[in-house]
C-alpha cells in the first residue's frame, strides 16, 4: 500500500507543513541580581524589561530574580554562561568574573574624590571595556553605581588599627582581596550576600564594607550600629546580557533595550547618589552612630591606601588597566584643579 502526499502531510506535520507555520517559543529574558526586591534597581530593571517586551512582541517575557535568589554574583556569571540566565545586574564583583579589567573602577580604595571623577574615568574607559565584554560573549546594556562603600561595624572604630581585631565580610569570589587583607593584618571572612545579616547577628563577622543603601535595605545596621563616614570606594555596576540572547532579539527589541538601558543607567546613578544621605539619615533615626574621621585619622587611611596600591596592581587589577585609571584621573585633576 502506498501513501498519498495528503496522507503523508497529516502523518508527518513537522516535515510537511511550510516553514513558519509552527511559531518559535516566545523569547524570555531571565535577569539575576543580588539587589533587594522593590529597590530602585529592581524597579529600573522591571521598567527596562517592560520597554523591551513591548518592542520585542511575540509573547516575549521578562523575569527578574532579586535578593541573590540565583546565587552570589560569581554564580550569576556562571549561570549566564550555561544559559540559565540571559542577563544580570551586577557590581564589579560579578563583572570581573567575565572581564577582569573592570575591577579598576571599584577596587582602588580612596582613589576617587568625587562622582565626577568616577564618571570621567568610566566614560574614558567605557568603549574599550564594552569591546572586551563583547569579545567574551556579553553585551553591556547600561552602567550604574550604588554609592560609596562605608564601614559598618558592631563596635566603634575610626582608624585602620581599630579594625585589626575585627572580622570583615569579604566576597567569596575574591581570593586576591582576602590575601591582601591578611598580609596587612586584617581578618577577612569569605561569604555570599545572603549570609551577611545572619553572620553579623551571630558574630561570624563584625564589619561590613557596604553602601548605606544596602545597609538600610538589608537591616544589617540593626546589629552593626557604627558607621565610619569614609568614601572607601564606589560600587560600580552594569547590566549585561549574553550575546546569544542579544542575537535572538529582533532589531526593534535590541534598540528598545539599548535605549531603556541608557535611561535606566542614568536614573540608577542619579538616584543612588541622592539616596546615600537619605539612607544614613534614616538609619541615624533608628540608632546608627556615625563616626567621621579626624584629619589625622584620614592621613592614616590615606597611608593604608598607598600601601594597598602596589598589592592591587597586577593582582586584583591588571597592571596596564591600573596605570590607565591613574593616567585618566591625573589628566582630569589637572583640567579641574580645586
Amino acid at each position: 500500500m502506498t501513501l498519498s502526499r495528503r496522507s503523508l502531510t497529516f502523518s508527518l506535520p513537522g516535515l510537511a507543513l511550510p516553514a513558519g507555520v509552527f511559531a518559535q517559543s516566545p523569547l524570555q529574558l531571565r535577569f539575576g541580581t543580588v539587589v533587594p526586591k522593590n529597590s530602585l534597581y529592581h524597579r529600573e530593571l522591571l521598567q527596562l524589561g517592560e520597554a523591551w517586551r513591548a518592542a520585542q512582541g511575540g509573547g516575549a517575557r521578562v523575569v527578574v530574580f532579586t535578593d541573590g535568589s540565583q546565587g552570589g554574583e560569581a554564580e550569576l556569571s556562571r549561570r549566564m554562561r550555561i544559559g540559565q540566565l540571559q542577563g544580570a545586574l551586577m557590581s564589579v564583583v560579578g563583572l570581573r568574573e567575565i572581564e577582569p579589567t573592570i575591577a579598576a573602577l571599584q577596587s582602588l580604595p580612596l582613589l576617587f574624590r568625587s562622582w565626577e571623577e568616577v564618571d570621567h574615568v568610566r566614560e574614558k574607559m567605557r568603549p574599550a571595556m564594552e569591546q572586551r565584554f563583547a569579545a567574551r560573549g556579553f553585551v553591556v546594556i547600561s552602567w550604574g553605581d550604588a554609592g560609596w562603600v562605608r564601614f559598618f561595624s558592631r563596635d566603634a572604630a575610626a582608624r585602620p588599627a581599630d579594625y585589626k581585631g575585627m572580622k570583615f565580610f569579604a566576597w567569596g569570589s575574591e581570593p586576591e582581596q582576602q590575601a591582601i587583607m591578611k598580609s596587612l593584618g586584617y581578618t577577612p571572612v569569605p561569604l555570599e550576600t545572603a549570609d551577611i545579616l545572619p553572620s553579623m547577628q551571630t558574630g561570624m563577622i563584625n564589619v561590613l564594607p557596604s553602601t548605606p543603601y544596602f545597609a538600610l535595605a538589608s537591616q544589617v545596621y540593626g546589629t552593626a550600629k557604627h558607621m565610619l563616614e569614609i568614601n572607601w570606594a564606589p560600587i560600580v555596576g552594569a547590566l549585561v546580557v549574553t550575546k546569544k540572547a542579544w542575537d535572538a532579539m529582533s532589531p526593534a527589541g535590541q534598540q528598545a533595550l539599548r535605549e531603556a538601558g541608557e535611561k535606566a543607567g542614568v536614573q540608577m546613578r542619579r538616584q543612588a547618589r541622592l539616596e546615600v544621605d537619605e539612607a544614613v539619615a534614616a538609619m541615624v533615626k533608628r540608632g546608627l552612630v556615625v563616626h567621621k574621621p579626624t584629619p589625622e585619622q584620614m592621613r592614616e587611611w590615606d597611608a593604608l591606601a598607598v600601601q594597598l596600591y602596589p598589592r592591587i596592581r597586577g593582582s586584583m587589577v591588571p597592571a596596564e588597566t591600573f596605570d590607565e585609571v591613574f593616567a585618566h584621573l591625573d589628566a582630569y585633576r589637572k583640567a579641574h584643579p580645586k
